[in-house]
């Protein structure tokens, strides 16, 4: 997810890698999908070779786990912003450095996989928990893209729904 203006295609087409189609996700179906992907991902975070990497310059399953747990938190985060603020602003976060930094290689699979639950599971809840007259809220990334709860939500499902297909093309959410 590269942090440019130019994020709205996620919403408008099908992904060319994944196959996914954000846009047709009815916004009543953001957190059971956000559920389906966490419970994918606990499953996989239990296999023996989840630490390794299909590749050198490809994250292993526990690299990608890492990262879904921290959107669930990076984005319940934003989502609090959007319903409690006035066109809050969201921090940047620099996904890659978090990866490095965090030692996303050297985690505990199995904590991983509690922590990957929580808080997707609290970001499901957050979004099965909106009301109809909060969908249309905006907020602002640094860059200047706009986000609405409802878009934000669709945008984060895609990227879970492609981090899924990442460790598992052959398994569809």
């Amino acid at each position: 997810m590269a942090d440019t203006k130019d994020w709205t295609w996620v919403l408008e087409q099908r992904c060319p890698d994944c196959g996914y189609e954000a846009g047709d996700l009815a916004r009543d179906q953001i957190g059971a999908t956000t559920r389906r992907v966490a419970a994918r991902f606990e499953r996989h975070l239990g296999r023996d070779d989840a630490r390794d990497r299909p590749a050198p310059d490809v994250w292993s399953v526990l690299e990608y786990g890492c990262h879904l747990r921290d959107v669930g938190r990076i984005f319940g985060a934003r989502l609090t912003l959007l319903l409690d603020e006035d066109a809050p602003q969201f921090a940047n976060w620099d996904q890659d450095e978090t990866a490095v930094v965090d030692r996303y290689d050297r985690q505990d699979p199995a904590v991983v996989a509690v922590e990957l639950v929580a808080s997707l599971g609290g970001l499901a809840d957050g979004y099965d928990a909106v009301l109809p007259d909060q969908w249309a809220r905006k907020g602002y990334r640094s860059n200047g893209s706009i986000f609405t709860v409802e878009s934000l939500g669709r945008y984060m499902v895609h990227d879970l729904v492609h981090h899924a297909w990442d460790i598992d093309p052959e398994d569809p959410i």
